[in-house]
């Protein structure tokens, strides 16, 4: 009798693509999905309201390869990014759950190499992996997006206790590199609309539930390219999206035991170092870097406690 194990069909994967205004880049994302060779796979886009022609092509892909995988597609006004997570994850029928993004694209084997680990860690919840970087052309310009764009130490994500404090001191998550349960987002929620870096907020609750794992594998192609890069070279949108963030680390903090939740405040106060450094603000840039090397000081010292809710750390 042959072994259950051995003939069971790979749990289902939804990968999810939330598109908007990436008409050049949209086809190749779309063309990774049918390239990964996992077998067990939907597809399920939605275009934000885009204004270029980025509808089109979707249309017209989906119309040409509707037959080899099941495919969703939805047009309709812009929502925004968290929304548009949210709606595809409510269309979602997977057990888990592949984000992408219509800007960048799968590399063959990662769909595979995620599902066995989340097979093999039942108590986590999501894992993420590693990403290759590329220019607006396809050209490789870093072997590692978490090494190369970030200066990650990925041996920090090889433990539970190193994956918080990579999360909380060290964002650095290059593309969309996450593979999630879907029965994880019922914990924790799913992505907290009206975020412009909706990512971070999202990691933050699944790492306070020791929920993440990490694999050393490059699962998806991040590319750098003129859209992109103008965001984080905009002093203004700069300064919106670290406040943002100085918000999200104060109000997730609660989440954590020590020295973590001592350590998100640190972090609250590093951050708002920087929003004082281009705004060319010296008084307040002094007290907010006293203050995160204070508070780095005092985690050292801070006891291991439980999680407010009462799970372990």
């Amino acid at each position: 009798m042959a072994d259950d194990a051995a003939t069971q069909a790979p749990p289902l994967v939804s990968v999810l693509i939330p598109a908007f205004n990436h008409e050049r880049f949209v086809q190749r994302c779309l063309d990774s999905v049918l390239e990964d060779a996992y077998p067990t796979k939907e597809l399920i886009i939605i275009d934000d309201g885009s204004t270029d022609a980025t509808g089109e092509r979707i249309a017209d892909w989906v119309a040409t390869h509707c037959m080899e995988l099941p495919i969703e597609y939805v047009r309709r006004q812009n929502r925004g990014i968290a929304a548009t997570l949210n709606e595809l994850v409510a269309r979602a029928s997977g057990e888990f759950l592949r984000p992408g993004a219509s800007d960048d694209y799968l590399l063959p084997g990662g769909l595979d190499a995620q599902v066995r680990y989340l097979l093999a860690h039942p108590c986590k919840g999501a894992v993420i992996g590693d990403s290759v970087v590329v220019d607006r052309d396809g050209n490789k310009l870093h072997d590692s997006g978490m090494c190369g764009l970030h200066g990650a130490n990925k041996e920090l994500y090889r433990s539970d206790d190193g994956i918080r404090r990579a999360i909380i001191s060290q964002w650095a998550i290059g593309g969309p590199v996450a593979l999630i349960r879907k029965s994880a987002l019922d914990t924790v929620d799913r992505w907290s609309e009206g975020l412009r870096i909706e990512d971070w907020d999202l990691f933050l609750r699944l790492a306070a539930r020791d929920a993440l794992g990490f694999i050393d594998v490059g699962v998806c192609a991040y590319r750098l390219h003129d859209s992109n890069l103008s965001k984080t070279r905009h002093a203004a949108t700069r300064m919106v999206n670290l406040d943002e963030s100085r918000h999200v680390a104060l109000r997730r903090a609660g989440l954590f035991g020590e020295p973590y939740r001592t350590l998100l405040r640190a972090q609250s106060h590093y951050i708002g170092a920087k929003i004082s450094f281009l705004q060319r603000r010296l008084c307040p840039l002094l007290l907010h870097l006293a203050a995160y090397l204070w508070l780095v000081v005092v985690s050292k010292a801070r006891p291991t406690t439980t999680h407010p809710d009462g799970g372990a750390p």
